[in-house]
């Protein structure tokens, strides 16, 4: 009596639990590792997206504010070390950091809100809008954009005020003998460049086919295919 064996091998069905369960780690592996890649901001890389000398014009800001940020993020961490070592090491700590550290605060706030608005990365609310209809959103993304716009130039302008108010009554900081308003003018510069992001945006939505969360950055993340643009 004889058996028939099979030439094909062992099938899909035959594996081990432990080659299933590898093969199901590499796929989450690899599915991380493209979302990592995704979520990663290369500044060398940036698009603006806008034609000719805006475009250049946006790309040199876009470079200001990843340098101010990578400053501000790396003086401030400095301070703080050098004044601890200050203090417990010699028994003085430095006067002035208090006040550098504002001031480094304040850059790397107004500096980062633009720099979120380019790419795209400021925190939505969107379980609604992903669910309506491709042109509902793209409305919605219009919309939003313009009135966010108004909204951050608007308050630029109050900012601005502000700034000339200060500046027009001679105030100084304490220890650095500076005039304050050098540390606040980053206020209304922020709010003014992340106010003009979002006009982009809005003008981007409406002469492109495709929905913009930014002038470089499209919507769309886990949403299916068949949803792209008509």
């Amino acid at each position: 009596m004889t058996r028939d064996v099979d030439p094909g091998g062992p099938g899909p069905d035959d594996a081990s639990p432990e080659h299933r369960t590898a093969t199901v780690d590499a796929e989450v592996l690899a599915a991380a590792e493209a979302t990592q890649a995704q979520d990663d901001i290369d500044d060398s890389l940036y698009d603006s997206g806008l034609p000719g000398p805006l475009g250049l014009l946006d790309k040199g800001i876009a470079r200001l504010e990843a340098f101010c940020l990578a400053f501000g993020v790396l003086a401030m961490a400095g301070m703080t070390v050098a004044n601890v070592v200050g203090r417990f090491v010699f028994g003085r700590s430095l006067y002035f950091a208090e006040e550098v550290n504002q001031g480094l605060i304040v850059l790397i706030t107004f500096a980062g809100i633009s720099y979120a608005a380019r790419h795209g990365r400021h925190i939505r609310m969107s379980a609604i809008t992903d669910a309506l209809p491709f042109r509902a959103r793209k409305a919605m993304m219009v919309i939003i954009s313009t009135v966010t716009a108004v909204l951050l130039l608007a308050l630029s302008w109050y900012a601005l005020s502000y700034v000339m108010t200060t500046a027009g009554r001679g105030r100084v900081l304490p220890a650095l003998s500076i005039p304050q308003w050098w540390i606040l003018v980053w206020v209304p510069a922020g709010l003014f460049l992340t106010g003009l992001q979002y006009a982009l945006t809005a003008l981007k939505n409406l002469t492109d086919p495709e929905i913009w969360l930014s002038t470089a950055t499209r919507d769309g993340y886990d949403l299916p295919h068949k949803d792209s643009a008509p």
